[in-house]
């Protein structure tokens, strides 16, 4: 029994809770950039797109559309582990003797019963949030530049 509890103990304190959290930042900040790019493939593409109004070729940024720029706000990660050791004995005995004459006889009922059991169960779960922001404000400044620009010299 006092084995069981010390294999039981050593998980838990040898868990990798620490590479765990490591790894959940990691993970996030892969996300990020790769947000962020998405929202940079998306200016260059409403940049390059453009649409023909009266005669003139006009891009999308210049008609006001903007990427879309995310970020992550809070991330958390849950883990708990819950386990159970028991144990029971039972002994019992019953003992009949009879005395007759010359003979002597005895019933002898004896039960010994010893039950182990142990149960472990383990979830985790990881959450991230997830917001939508407005566009930096030196790409809006930027945009209204060249938007002003671009209305002057058509």
């Amino acid at each position: 029994m006092a084995a069981a509890i010390e294999t039981i103990t050593n998980t838990l304190t040898n868990s990798p809770l620490s590479t765990l959290v490591e790894n959940m930042g990691i993970s996030i900040a892969h996300a990020q950039a790769a947000l962020d790019g998405n929202s940079i493939e998306m200016l260059q593409s409403l940049a390059s797109s453009t649409v023909d109004i009266g005669g003139n070729q006009i891009s999308l940024l210049n008609l006001g559309f903007v990427p879309s720029f995310y970020a992550f706000t809070e991330a958390s990660f849950d883990a708990k582990m819950d386990f159970s050791l028991s144990e029971s004995t039972a002994f019992n005995a019953d003992a009949v003797v009879s005395v007759e004459t010359k003979v002597v006889a005895a019933t002898v009922s004896v039960g010994f019963a010893r039950k182990f059991d142990q149960a472990a169960s383990a979830s985790s779960s990881i959450a991230a949030r997830m917001v939508s922001l407005p566009p930096p404000e030196n790409l809006l400044i930027l945009l209204k530049n060249l938007s002003t620009e671009g209305n002057t010299t058509t």
